[in-house]
């Protein structure tokens, strides 16, 4: 979401200095505050705009990281506003507090491309979130990783509820400020229709997702965003993990339209796929540059905090990049030695439903996109951005067995998954040269999932098929299985 702490990078002793999560110092603005953010900013795309002539990027081999979002739940299993007492117990580096005080957001170390990444991302994860369990534990909570919370209620999005940051506040102000006061309007067609009015940007806190971070070397960065743009819909479909809210059965992955629309900042013109979150404008042509320019020019500040700092760093151009939610986005970090690097953040998947699940769905993302740099005739690069935007909108809504189009015709999603993009990810990551032992398992997960239908929607669905609509009762048996270790196509109901 607007946190964007992760510090992906040219793997070296050299950390990225990001101010995307920074902490801001007030959330209120003046006239002048938004003149010298602008002027900033117009300062640093020309210079950004410089490196990408003088081809300044880092062409080191790929990287690859995570964020994963996450909620603490109480002894009911619903929200359990309480993250401040359970980061500070718990004070790890690489967990951080999200918008609500029932969020944390987890991230990983950059790792590069070679040896066993997979594996020491799935150790890192997974030492983390049981560490971070059992700190929750000594508060009644639980973790949960879940694309939308079936508990949750609306008076659970409250202001009283948002984490205690600067950024929060200001983000929620200029939002509604922009609105003139209107209240945000949520309409989601689904199996079921929700359609209610909500007064603050609170809403975001209830999508919570993984997001998938690669760095692959300058020359190939324009076509491996085009790929992730393409994988949107298959990895929505295949990720899944958000059909309730409010106790309306939605989408397969609601996150996707409640987020479009809660941080809309139009009141009077709306469509999915336009505004602040979106699948964005096009695919990038020449330069992930034109990406950047697009934020100077169509997209108003938000967040018009100045700083004091060089042009170099980009401080200014990062943090109005940090307020456009596309849902592939393109980052780019500076080194401490001040040398910039850009990487991709694929944000369609939905967080959990295990750290297994996570990782799998990861190494699949990598492979694929790998895979496709390879063989681009087999990238589906006719298809056009329209028909992968309706793609991703369609898989998002209707899932695994759905039609999409792909390589001039339409196909069925899952045996697009089993028979061109499974075996073109095993493609990719055989180029890389890693292991069968470091790279089969996880797509044996991938390939399971795809086998049997059963991703976290599918499974919840079935569930209430057979339980009935028992929100609490749903829960407890999804954190059962969450903590058994067996990825969620093994779940039973």
């Amino acid at each position: 979401m607007l946190q964007a702490p992760y510090k992906i990078a040219i793997p070296s002793e050299s950390a990225i200095v990001s101010t995307m999560g920074q902490e801001i110092s007030s959330n209120h603005f003046h006239k002048r505050d938004f003149n010298h953010f602008e002027q900033a900013l117009h300062t640093e795309t020309a210079l950004l705009e410089s490196w990408f002539e003088q081809g300044r990027f880092s062409s080191t081999p790929p990287t690859v990281g995570l964020e994963l979002e996450a909620w603490l739940l109480d002894e009911e299993l619903t929200p359990a506003p309480c993250n401040s007492d359970f980061l500070n117990r718990l004070n790890h580096t690489l967990v951080v507090p999200e918008l609500a005080r029932f969020n944390v957001e987890f991230n990983s170390s950059p790792l590069p491309l070679q040896g066993s990444p997979f594996t020491q991302l799935a150790d890192e994860l997974t030492t983390t979130w049981e560490q971070s369990a059992k700190v929750a534990s000594t508060l009644d909570q639980q973790l949960a990783m879940i694309g939308t919370l079936p508990t949750l209620r609306e008076s659970d999005l409250c202001l009283n509820n948002m984490s205690n940051l600067q950024r929060y506040r200001a983000l929620n102000e200029q939002v509604m400020r922009m609105r003139q006061g209107s209240p945000l309007h949520f309409e989601i067609e689904g199996r079921e229709r929700l359609d209610l009015l909500h007064d603050d940007v609170m809403m975001e806190a209830a999508t919570t997702s993984l997001q998938i971070h690669l760095q692959v070397p300058f020359r190939q960065s324009v076509e491996a965003f085009n790929c992730a743009i393409r994988l949107s819909a298959p990895m929505a479909a295949l990720c899944a993990n958000a059909p309730y809210l409010f106790a309306h059965d939605l989408w397969e992955e609601s996150r996707i339209p409640l987020f479009e629309q809660a941080v809309n900042v139009d009141p009077f013109n709306h469509r999915l796929g336009d505004g602040r979150v979106s699948f964005g404008s096009g695919y990038a042509r020449h330069s992930l540059l034109e990406f950047f320019q697009e934020n100077r020019d169509h997209f108003p500040t938000i967040l018009p905090t100045h700083q004091a700092t060089p042009p170099e760093q980009l401080n200014h151009l990062m943090l109005h990049n940090g307020t456009i939610w596309r849902w592939n986005r393109p980052l780019v970090g500076i080194d401490h030695n001040g040398n910039p690097h850009l990487r991709i953040e694929h944000r369609v998947a939905s967080a959990g439903p295990t750290p297994e699940d996570v990782i799998a769905n990861t190494v699949f993302f990598v492979g694929t996109v790998m895979g496709m740099l390879q063989h681009p005739d087999r990238s589906a690069t006719a298809l056009s951005f329209q028909q992968a935007k309706q793609n991703f909108y369609h898989a998002a809504r209707y899932g695994l067995d759905c039609a999409v189009e792909w390589s001039g015709g339409q196909v069925n999603l899952r045996e697009l998954l089993q028979q061109e993009l499974l075996p073109l990810a095993k493609v990719g990551l055989q180029q890389l040269d890693l292991s069968s032992q470091e790279v089969l398992p996880w797509l044996e997960i991938i390939e399971g999932r795809i086998s049997s239908g059963q991703n976290g929607t599918r499974w919840q669905r079935n569930w209430v098929a057979q339980h009935g609509w028992e929100p609490r009762g749903l829960m407890a048996d999804y954190l059962q299985w969450q903590h058994s270790g067996n990825p969620v196509h093994q779940w039973k109901y």
